[in-house]
């Protein structure tokens, strides 16, 4: 091999060593970012439990509306007195255990503001108000439920149609103008599991699973980093191919 192509040849391996040597840093990051990812999953779930099994609190009032958050106050246990207005109630596509139908949202009007209540699920022959009309009480109510965050735009694929009334999300303030309600909370109430009269609306179903696969990720990262490193050592530490020179 002449010394220009043994250069060449140099400076090749060089390039990809230092390409490997990035991609073991990219990939030891991303295993750090991934185990810090677990850490916070793990905090949260250990205060979604104690939040979910506390007794219940009032339902935050408009003076604590901006401080409200999915980290600080999502699945809180809550309750609230007022009146439901079943006349503004809103259906939203669900998927549950009892199979495909409708979230029912409606408007409670407490003496201060109004708030959305997950009042619980229905199947497509109940999506009628008049199918479950002794479900729906009137005069004063207590509900008791976990706070949720609102679920702006829509699901995957399907975005929320106000004006044709398909709602595929809970997207508390596109539902609270929709329906022109007044000042109303910037969450909604998962109601608990208490039976209505008839059978319907059926609440209680709030899915509490959070995915926690952020070791197996972290594993993953770190094994690629490994190999990353391997490969820049290898060709490191390789000789240099040579080849014969014309007779």
């Amino acid at each position: 091999m002449t010394g220009r192509a043994r250069r060449r040849a140099n400076r090749a391996r060089a390039i990809f060593a230092g390409a490997a040597l990035l991609c073991a840093a990219a990939f030891v990051a991303l295993g750090i970012w991934q185990v810090e990812r677990r850490a916070w999953k793990h905090a949260l779930i250990a205060a979604v439990e104690s939040r979910v099994h506390a007794a219940p609190v009032p339902a935050p009032g408009p003076a604590t509306w901006p401080g409200i958050s999915a980290d600080g106050d999502a699945y809180r246990h809550v309750r609230a007195t007022g009146r439901f207005r079943h006349d503004r109630e809103t259906l939203v596509q669900a998927v549950t255990d009892l199979g495909s139908g409708y979230w029912v949202l409606t408007p409670l009007e407490t003496p201060d503001f109004t708030l959305l209540v997950n009042r619980g699920f229905v199947p497509a022959e109940r999506k009628d108000r008049a199918t479950r009309a002794s479900g729906n009480p009137s005069g004063t109510v207590t509900v008791s439920g976990l706070l949720r965050v609102s679920e702006p735009g829509g699901a995957f694929l399907r975005s929320n149609d106000p004006a044709n009334r398909r709602w595929y999300s809970r997207d508390v303030p596109a539902i609270a103008g929709a329906q022109a309600l007044g000042p109303t909370a910037p969450y909604f109430i998962d109601a608990d599991g208490t039976a209505n009269p008839g059978g319907f609306p059926v609440g209680g179903l709030t899915v509490l699973r959070f995915a926690d696969n952020h070791l197996q990720y972290a594993l993953t990262w770190f094994a690629l980093a490994l190999l990353s490193l391997a490969a820049a050592c290898y060709v490191l530490r390789s000789p240099a191919p040579h080849r014969p020179l014309p007779a």
